[in-house]
């Protein structure tokens, strides 16, 4: 089992490896020009023992509905930054005190399909927490190990059709969850720093 050092300075040393912004048109053309980049913030927090926090979004939900992702979402106007939202939105979503968060840095933005230019904060979650996921928003909340998240090798492309035409997209699966899409192109790039 990894030690929270060794996860937290594996993690700073991600941070320090140069990597440009990914989007969900990586695979399918460029970014369209007219897309809306509406800003967001996304929690990619670890716990000590190297484990991240993932939520299964609540099947009613507009953006996103049932799909694995970090907690987080669109920054309010009340936020200070894309920070400062997925502290927010991670602690409406799964109960996790932003006094718990040891906020390590930020990675490059992604652009989402959906029109949010959206952050990844990479970070740790200090002591014991057991997440509750808020109803309506968050029907499970669960954690995948380190070693699955951190080996390129657990990724891969596939392909659906999707407004009329074929897009591709990674996906990163682990036992029951179908980690695919933006969290998976986000988790892929971190997986890359964390190799190098």
């Amino acid at each position: 089992m990894l030690q929270a050092a060794e996860v937290r300075e594996r993690l700073l040393r991600a941070l320090d490896v140069p990597a440009g912004a990914t989007s969900d048109f990586d695979q399918n053309g460029p970014v369209p020009a007219d897309l809306p980049a509406r800003p967001a913030g996304v929690l990619a927090a670890f716990r000590e023992d190297g484990r991240l926090l993932l939520t299964k979004r609540a099947s009613g939900l507009r953006h996103h509905p049932g799909q694995i992702a970090l907690p987080g979402g669109k920054v309010d106007p009340g936020d200070a930054d894309e920070t400062a939202a997925a502290l927010r939105e991670a602690r409406e979503e799964v109960g996790l005190d932003p006094a718990q968060v040891e906020v390590l840095g930020v990675l490059p933005p992604h652009r989402t399909v959906t029109g949010f230019a959206m952050t990844p904060v990479l970070a740790m979650i200090r002591g014991p927490f057991t997440p509750v996921p808020e109803a309506g928003e968050v029907e499970e909340a669960f954690t995948v190990p380190f070693a699955h998240i951190a080996d390129p090798g657990n990724y891969r492309l596939e392909r659906r059709l999707w407004r009329g035409g074929w897009r591709s997209y990674h996906v990163a699966p682990f036992g029951p969850y179908y980690i695919w899409g933006a969290t998976a192109r986000v988790l892929l790039a971190l997986a890359k720093r964390l190799s190098e």
